[in-house]
């Protein structure tokens, strides 16, 4: 009885859930940049590019 106890409190606890979770949204996070690098790599070209012909015109 005292087994079945203890593996229910084991259950229960979360002490490492705050760890996986951050992984897990590491790995969906970085798996969005490489899906998406040239998408993400042409928007930061033209903002660096606007930025270069905005502050020439200043």
């Amino acid at each position: 009885m005292k087994k079945l106890k203890g593996f229910k409190e084991f259950l229960r606890e979360e002490d490492g859930m705050g760890t996986v979770e951050i992984i897990l949204i590491i790995v969906v996070l970085v798996g969005l940049v490489i899906i998406f690098k040239g998408r993400i790599t042409a928007i930061v070209e033209n903002l660096f590019d606007k930025i270069t012909t905005q502050t020439d015109s200043v």
